[in-house]
């Protein structure tokens, strides 16, 4: 855009360029050290009075000018002063020039002042406004987000303690259309959830977020690369914003914000301060109220309100809101264990076997947990409540840990009446008798694997001698079938001795196992 006047020889410079060499307004802007709408704007002036080129001998740098510049048709009063409020506002809006505004000036003012005294009568207008209004943001550009120094507080009903909260401001670069709202702490799920809230009262969001170095928002501040948090990042990036920090210790970065903050500290915490509050959604009810009063409320400098702009500047400009809010996610870098488990929020769930010892990104929300390698979702289970417990898929085990899994007492004697009764029976006899089920697992699966190498029928025989001798375990088939006394004939059982009869005289069998037991 136009802003000052050039000279005369850079004017004849200029289209002498433009109309012989046939260069572009870029390469004439570099070559006269201007502006290319700049340049833009003196070849409309010379179209517009007729020039061509060659410029007749006779128009010296008077005649030129008055040209270019041609005086306003004389009135009767004086010549209408520029809307300036109405000139800023506009000129946030995209391929606006104070040119093209002037000529519209002129278009309802014929009489009204040439472009050059244009251009003086906005400069003059804009240093009146706060330093942080000099700044120009395109509409729909940037918001400015910010904490505020001075916080609410809430009293607790039971103690009386007032416990300081957060204030969260916001406010768009376009129009200064703001809004707050009160947060428990600058925790990152007070941090999102604000962000959230803001897009809602927006109704869209704009390309850029501007924060200050908070650590909910940013993990590494720098100059040049800051380092933003991943959850952050991908808020920006459900909303189609991208972050891009205030540099540390430049408050002009984000002027706007700054002197949104003092705003809302003056218009709705100072006007709160006689009030108590007992509760967050009690302070944020009085909170909006006052907000809406606050946009609504006209800015003397702009002649509008803060919402007459927003309606006419951002709104358009906003980019629509997704089908659904933005889900919190949190985000941990995780080492798999040994167990092929990883510990997210205090409970374990597994991954692939294969990655263990391997770094892998945890992301987790208060339903599901997701688990990423180098990017890509190798797994998700849905969140465990408490802590220490743990989740295992039967497909992130080695096989050999999943057919212990597999184990159960049912499964194991179905599996070992398969070679026969007398196997299925002492392996039933062999659970039962150890104080967990599991305990006995290794010396079943022992003996049924005897088998393999014996022949079911041999380890039929060795089971059935193993119960005569009540002796219930791997070791003692084992020796069985090592020696072949398998096929031997089996010890008398108790039913085929002779039994003796009853008299007072005769102790009988159970007496001595009595005796042993008062021993």
């Amino acid at each position: 855009m136009a802003t000052k006047r050039l000279e005369m020889r850079q004017i004849r410079e200029i289209l002498r360029l433009k109309w012989v060499s046939g260069l572009t307004h870029r390469e004439i802007a570099l070559a006269c050290g201007t502006g290319a709408s700049t340049v833009s704007d003196y070849v409309r002036l010379a179209e517009h009075a007729g020039l061509v080129w060659p410029l007749p001998e006779e128009l010296d740098d008077g005649a030129l000018e008055a040209k270019l510049f041609p005086p306003a048709t004389p009135g009767n009063g004086p010549r209408p002063p520029p809307d300036c409020s109405h000139v800023h506002a506009e000129m946030q809006r995209d391929g606006v020039t104070l040119f093209l505004l002037w000529q519209e000036y002129r278009e309802g003012h014929p009489d009204g002042y040439r472009y050059s005294q244009f251009c003086e009568h906005y400069r003059r207008w804009r240093k009146r406004l706060r330093p942080s209004m000099r700044q120009h943001h395109r509409a729909g550009e940037r918001t400015f987000i910010d904490f505020s120094g001075k916080k609410p507080v809430i009293v607790d009903r039971t103690t009386g303690e007032a416990q300081p909260v957060d204030l969260f401001v916001a406010v768009l670069g376009g129009s200064s259309y703001t809004y707050a709202e009160a947060c428990a702490s600058q925790d990152l799920p007070s941090w999102t959830g604000a962000h959230v809230r803001m897009t809602e009262y927006f109704n869209g969001a704009t390309e850029i977020w501007v924060p200050d170095n908070l650590k909910s928002g940013v993990v590494g501040p720098c100059r040049y690369e800051p380092k933003i948090n991943v959850t952050y990042t991908e808020l920006a990036e459900h909303y189609g914003a991208v972050v891009i920090p205030a540099r540390v210790r430049k408050p002009k970065d984000k002027a706007m914000v700054e002197s949104g903050v003092l705003v809302v500290q003056r218009w709705i915490l100072a006007r709160l301060r006689n009030r108590t509050f007992f509760s967050l959604a009690e302070l944020n009810v009085a909170i909006r109220e006052l907000l809406d009063e606050l946009n609504d409320r006209p800015m003397r400098a702009m002649k509008a309100s803060r919402r007459e702009l927003f309606e006419r500047i951002d709104k358009p400009a906003l980019k629509p809101l997704p089908p659904s809010p933005y889900e919190a996610r949190a985000w941990k870098q995780c080492t798999v264990d040994i167990d092929y488990h990883v510990e997210v929020d205090g409970n374990y769930y597994s991954v692939p076997y294969q990655l263990i010892h391997q770094q892998v990104e945890a992301r987790w929300t208060h339903a599901v947990v997701e688990l990423l390698h180098h990017g890509k979702r190798v797994t998700s289970h849905e969140r465990l409540a408490g802590r220490g417990r743990h989740v295992t898929k039967p497909e992130h085990m080695p096989s050999s840990h999943r057919a212990h899994a597999e184990w159960t007492p049912s499964r194991v004697i179905r599996w070992a009446a398969g070679s026969g009764p007398a196997v299925g029976e002492l392996v039933e006899r062999i659970l039962s008798e150890k104080p967990h089920p599991e305990m006995g697992f290794r010396s079943c699966m022992g003996i049924i694997r005897l088998g393999t190498k014996h022949g079911a029928e041999r380890l039929e025989a060795a089971c059935r001698r193993a119960l005569v001798l009540r002796a219930h375990g791997y070791q003692t088939v084992k020796n069985i079938l090592s020696s072949g006394t398998e096929q031997l004939p089996l010890p008398v059982e108790e039913e085929a001795r002779p039994t003796l009869p009853l008299h007072e005289n005769v102790r009988g069998a159970n007496y001595y196992d009595t005796e042993i037991t008062r021993c």
